[in-house]
């Protein structure tokens, strides 16, 4: 029997993001090409600079309910017919507002991509949203609001950043608005919005997949050549940083009467990608404090107590600014002493990392990172999401590299100065924290005042 010797395994090479193409349209829209080999399934994603803080305060949500009927009818086809064509030629449609922007979102197989471009250009520009439409959007919307009150994370997550943002800003309220806003939107206020904001300038469309054989750029020229700029220069990313309530330190407890669980939402003010010192080693840091069931946090509350399925942490950055967030839902006789824990867990970022948690950080981003982005529909969301945030996908890879360079030094450094501009961690426990829990204000409220971590505000849904 002859003997095989056994494969040399050598550490994988450095990995790149895909390699785009940039194309800018007399109208101002910017066109991103991805050619990813085998994936016919082509992806095509736009991302335009519309913010939140545009809709009238009355009207807040209309922008929702436009994203959700762009494609409910156009000049030339009922919403039934638009239907049916999109089905006929293979297209998925989706569209939603964030913070960062109108985000649409279509996927078609490769053959079908140029009269797939045609239905958009029909979206974008011919929409007629009709009154029954819209109407229904509306009455579906007021029936997710309900919805979402009733359900703990979701009204966790609203009171967090009622909390959080001063009143005035635009990010203390719903995205899809409230019951009081949204009743009142109309078709023409839905008509309105859309045709002084969907416009083609400082728009980015990203098209990724297998385009051998396809001339993109005159495809898209073709199709939306013709949109219409708009009357004023407008930038491909939102700036405006969000304002945070001064009173945001503190706890909430929103009162649900015989819960058997308590769901929590501990916060603070948090870094963009512009940070000093680099972005790289902040998605360590929540990966290590609560980005795995092998995290701190995790480790506490699930493994040695039993008081949770999993609570997770991380940074979210905004174009500027951003927020650290830790949530999961703990069983309701540990509300108190979940609460102490992951406070002394938080706090305790101040005393370092271990040479072992950072390498299993950087390891698990780093090398999953291919995985992530190995799809044409991965690539075209990462583009349109860096272009929105005022970037291209240089930042991934360039990110990546830098992900190879922390150490136990670049995390403590990071992460101290995360607390002392959050104000957290020092002085008193619990001090510069947002901390918002749904569950039992009867039986909780005075072990949780007992903790001294703060005043503590009960607010009681009609």
């Amino acid at each position: 029997m002859t003997a095989v010797a056994r494969p040399v395994v050598v550490p994988p090479e450095p990995w790149e993001f895909p390699e785009g193409s940039t194309y800018d349209l007399p109208n101002g829209l910017r066109l991103l090409t991805y050619d990813v080999p085998g994936q016919y399934v082509v992806s095509v994603r736009i991302g335009v600079p519309v913010s939140l803080r545009d809709e009238p305060r009355e009207r807040e949500g209309v922008a929702s309910i436009m994203a959700r009927t762009l494609d409910e009818g156009t000049e030339n086809h009922t919403a039934e017919e638009f239907a049916r064509l999109l089905e006929r030629k293979g297209v998925s449609f989706g569209a939603g507002m964030a913070d960062a922007g109108l985000s649409i979102d279509l996927d078609v197989v490769k053959g079908n991509l140029e009269p797939a471009l045609d239905l958009l250009r029909q979206i974008l520009t011919e929409p007629t949203f009709p009154q029954t439409e819209v109407a229904r959007q509306v009455r579906t919307r007021i029936a997710e609001i309900e919805q979402e009150r009733s359900n703990a994370a979701h009204r966790a997550g609203l009171e967090f950043v009622r909390t959080f943002y001063a009143p005035e800003d635009r990010s203390s309220r719903p995205t899809g608005g409230t019951r009081e806003t949204v009743s009142s939107i109309t078709r023409e206020d839905v008509a309105a919005f859309h045709a002084e904001h969907v416009v083609a300038a400082g728009v980015t469309l990203v098209v990724a997949g297998d385009l051998r054989g396809l001339d993109v750029p005159v495809l898209v020229e073709s199709a939306l050549g013709r949109w219409a700029k708009g009357p004023r220069h407008r930038e491909r990313h939102l700036q405006h940083a969000a304002a945070l309530a001064p009173d945001r330190g503190r706890i909430v407890l929103v009162s649900r009467p015989g819960s058997v669980q308590t769901e929590l939402v501990i916060g603070a003010p948090g870094p963009d990608r512009s940070v000093a010192g680099g972005w790289a080693p902040y998605p360590v840091l929540g990966f290590v404090l609560g980005g795995s069931p092998n995290a701190r946090i995790d480790a506490v509350l699930r493994e040695e107590k039993g008081y949770t399925y999993g609570i997770r942490s991380s940074f979210r950055p905004r174009r500027r600014g951003g927020v650290f967030l830790t949530s999961g839902s703990v069983r309701a006789d540990s509300t108190a002493e979940s609460l102490r824990l992951l406070v002394e867990i938080l706090d305790g970022g101040r005393d370092g990392f271990t040479d072992k948690e950072i390498r299993s950080g950087v390891d698990f981003i780093s090398k999953t990172a291919p995985g992530r982005y190995a799809t044409a529909d991965a690539i075209a969301d990462e583009a349109v999401s860096m272009a929105l945030d005022g970037r291209t996908t240089a930042f991934t890879t360039a990110n990546l590299r830098d992900l190879a360079t922390v150490d136990r030094s670049r995390v403590d450094a990071a992460y101290a100065r995360f607390a002392d501009g959050a104000g957290i961690g020092a002085g008193a426990p619990g001090a510069g924290w947002t901390i918002v829990m749904v569950g039992d204000a009867t039986a909780q409220l005075d072990a949780i005042k007992a903790l001294d971590l703060g005043e503590v505000t009960v607010v009681t849904d009609a």
